[in-house]
C-alpha cells in the first residue's frame, strides 16, 4: 500500500467524480487545436487556475504531449503559502486524484537532490494547489504509467531556478521525461492591462531567455507566480537542446466569466528541440 497525498482540491478546484472528471478533461483536450509542431516536445507550460477557469487554457499545453510515452514527469509549480524551504517536495509515495494515483520517483528524486545543493525538503499533506490541478490532464493525455518528480519552489530568485533547471537537465539528459511547468500569468488587473501584461510575459518564455523573465516582473512589465517554475524549466530545456518555445493559447479568467474589471491571465507554449 502507498502512502497516499490525499488532495486538499478535489471537488472544489476540480471536479471530484470520477466519470465526470475523467469527460470534463477529455472535452478540453478535444477543444484543444494541435498546431504541427516541427521538434521534440521537451517540456510544456501551463496554467494552474480551477480547471472552469484555466482547463481550456491548459489543455493546449497538454494536447501537445498527445502520443508520447515519458517514464518520468517533472511537474515544477510555485509554492503559494509560507514555508521557510526553498525547494519543496511531498513526502508521500504517490498524488491521489479521482482518477487514480500517480507513485513518485523517489529515485530521480534522490540523484536530483544528489547534484543539487539546495535542499529540497519533504513535506505531509501540502496544501499546494498549482502542483496538483495539472495531473488530472497528465492522467487523461497519457494511457501509460508514468512516474512523478514534483518539485515546489518557493523562493523565486533567479540564482534558485538556474540551478535546479541545470541540475534537471545534467542529470535527465538520456531519460524518457517530459518537464511541466505551472504558472498564471498577471492577476487583477482589468482585460486590456492584464492583456498587455500577459503579452510581454510569454514574449520573455518564448525568447528562452529565463533571466528575462525575473527582469520583466522587477520592472512591472509582466507578472507570472510560477516565474521560477517557468524559468527553471526553460534553463533544463536549454541544457537538453531545446531551441524553440512555443505560444499555443492565452486567455483570462474574464473570458469565461465575462467580468473583464479584474482578472488573472492564462498562457499556454511549448518548449521544443528542432
Amino acid at each position: 500500500m502507498l502512502d497516499l497525498r490525499p488532495s486538499p482540491i478535489a471537488g472544489t478546484w476540480y471536479e471530484g467524480n470520477p466519470k465526470l472528471l475523467a469527460a470534463q478533461v477529455d472535452e478540453y483536450l478535444a477543444g484543444a487545436d494541435s498546431p504541427h509542431l516541427d521538434g521534440e516536445v521537451l517540456a510544456v507550460i501551463a496554467p494552474h487556475a480551477g480547471h472552469q477557469y484555466s482547463g481550456a487554457v491548459a489543455a493546449h499545453a497538454f494536447a501537445a504531449l498527445r502520443g508520447l510515452t515519458p517514464e518520468l514527469v517533472v511537474v515544477l509549480s510555485p509554492f503559494h503559502n509560507f514555508s521557510q524551504y526553498p525547494l519543496i517536495t511531498t513526502k508521500h509515495q504517490a498524488y491521489s486524484t479521482p482518477l487514480g494515483n500517480i507513485e513518485v520517483d523517489r529515485f530521480a528524486l534522490a540523484e536530483l537532490q544528489a547534484n543539487l545543493e539546495i535542499p529540497i525538503t519533504p513535506v505531509a499533506n501540502d496544501r499546494e494547489h498549482s502542483l496538483e490541478i495539472e495531473l488530472p490532464f497528465l492522467q487523461r493525455v497519457f494511457t501509460h504509467e508514468f512516474k512523478l518528480l514534483p518539485v515546489m519552489i518557493r523562493s523565486q530568485e533567479a540564482e534558485t531556478a538556474q540551478r535546479l533547471g541545470e541540475a534537471l537537465g545534467h542529470i535527465f539528459k538520456n531519460k524518457n521525461m517530459i518537464l511541466v511547468a505551472s504558472t498564471d500569468l498577471s492577476h487583477f488587473y482589468d482585460q486590456q492591462t492584464a492583456n498587455l501584461l500577459d503579452a510581454e510575459m510569454l514574449k520573455r518564455f518564448e525568447s528562452l531567455d529565463p533571466g528575462s523573465i525575473f527582469e520583466a516582473e522587477e520592472t512591472g512589465d509582466g507578472f507570472a507566480c510560477g516565474r521560477a517554475a517557468v524559468a527553471s524549466t526553460l534553463w533544463a530545456s536549454k541544457t537538453l537542446g531545446a531551441n524553440q518555445v512555443k505560444i499555443l493559447k492565452h486567455a483570462t479568467s474574464g473570458d469565461v466569466t465575462g467580468d473583464f474589471s479584474s482578472v488573472v491571465g492564462y498562457g499556454a507554449g511549448v518548449v521544443l528541440k528542432k
